[in-house]
């Protein structure tokens, strides 16, 4: 025999072994089953359909060990609950939006959307370089929560919201009853909106009966498959309030600690995987749903005004400093990112070309 084909079947038969030890690894490994109920819908372009290529991730990736079995709103439990449903083991594992337990956790907030806050791929770095990331699963911690929480899911900015109505000054929206989100809604209440928050799946019925005079909820694609266009007609632009979306994805803590190094690193991998699948997708996707929206259904894109900008931001610095006094890791998290923002400066005002129109 040759020395080339004695070197070939060398590599062969070290290969064939290497395989083979892990695929007997990949076997012994405890089977996880994740059974992952989530709070948006997973026809939903990348906000839902995250869940499902996260399951194709996952279970390819893991050899089998680690099985993910999904659940839509509402089957097993109500969207806001989903947080109290992993940490207490009632389910394993969930997808939901940070913000929705804000009512228990102030700082909650700042993990869905900060108003005025950095564009996305700074949000990113905050969550991954800064302390952003270390801050998000010690706020759990400190609250008492039994959960392993990861950044998950990164959106373009949404709209402004959809208005019956335009609104041309503050006067316009004194009374106006609205579903915002998190911290903007409270920069609405401040300046008169009648605010709420409600679960995506109810929001477009309270609208189309009346309950509701305008909304948000997320980005051209999402909210044009929800149908938002069809009671309200004026659309506004830019994104005050969620200039970078983010939403999170929970697993209970006794289970992600049953799981062996290599489940674990693919849990971290799959789920960084989805942040860039998340991020390029969203983005990718609006442009051509804006333009339809416009020639197909006859929606008016709005600007806000300088004027108005300005008054959502002054009143914003007077709604963050103001829950930064009431709650101590509010004000942690709100001082961190401040902090975070001023370094980026320097490089970040100089970088980037006008945006085109």
């Amino acid at each position: 025999m040759r020395f080339k084909q004695k070197v070939v079947l060398a590599v062969l038969a070290i290969t064939f072994m290497v395989l083979s030890t892990s695929a007997w690894a990949a076997n012994k490994e405890k089977k996880i089953l994740l059974k992952i109920p989530v709070a948006f819908s997973t026809t939903l372009p990348t906000l839902g359909d995250v869940v499902p290529t996260f399951k194709e991730y996952l279970e390819s990736a893991s050899g089998g060990s680690i099985k993910v079995k999904i659940y839509e709103p509402g089957k097993l439990m109500p969207a806001f609950e989903i947080l109290d449903a992993v940490s207490t083991g009632k389910v394993n594992a969930g997808y939901t939006a940070s913000g929705y337990a804000v009512g228990k956790i102030p700082a909650a907030s700042f993990y869905t959307a900060i108003p005025f806050g950095q564009s996305l791929p700074y949000y990113i770095s905050w969550m991954y370089y800064g302390n952003g990331g270390k801050l998000y699963q010690e706020m759990y911690d400190q609250a008492g929560y039994n959960v392993k929480v990861f950044p998950f899911c990164f959106l373009a900015p949404e709209t402004a919201g959809w208005f019956r109505k335009e609104i041309s000054s503050p006067e316009d929206l004194k009374g106006v009853k609205i579903r915002f989100f998190g911290l903007g809604g409270k920069v609405l209440s401040k300046l008169g909106a009648s605010v709420t928050t409600i679960p995506g799946g109810e929001i477009f019925p309270a609208l189309e009966k009346g309950a509701l005079d305008a909304t948000e909820f997320s980005t051209p694609a999402i909210d044009t498959r929800v149908g938002f266009y069809k009671v309200a007609k004026y659309n506004y632009f830019p994104s005050w309030h969620q200039p970078s979306t983010h939403l999170e994805f929970l697993i209970n803590k006794d289970t992600w600690d049953s799981m062996s190094p290599q489940q674990k690193a693919i849990m971290e991998i799959s789920t960084r995987a989805i942040n860039l699948y998340s991020m390029s997708k969203s983005h990718g996707e609006q442009g051509q749903v804006v333009r339809e929206n416009v020639e197909k259904h006859g929606t008016q894109n709005r600007q806000w005004s300088p004027e108005m900008l300005k008054l959502f931001e002054d009143t914003w610095h007077e709604v963050v400093e103001e829950e930064a006094s009431q709650d101590a890791f509010f004000k942690k998290v709100w001082e961190d990112y401040k902090a975070f923002t001023e370094q980026c400066k320097p490089y970040e005002s100089i970088a980037h070309l006008p945006r085109p129109k």
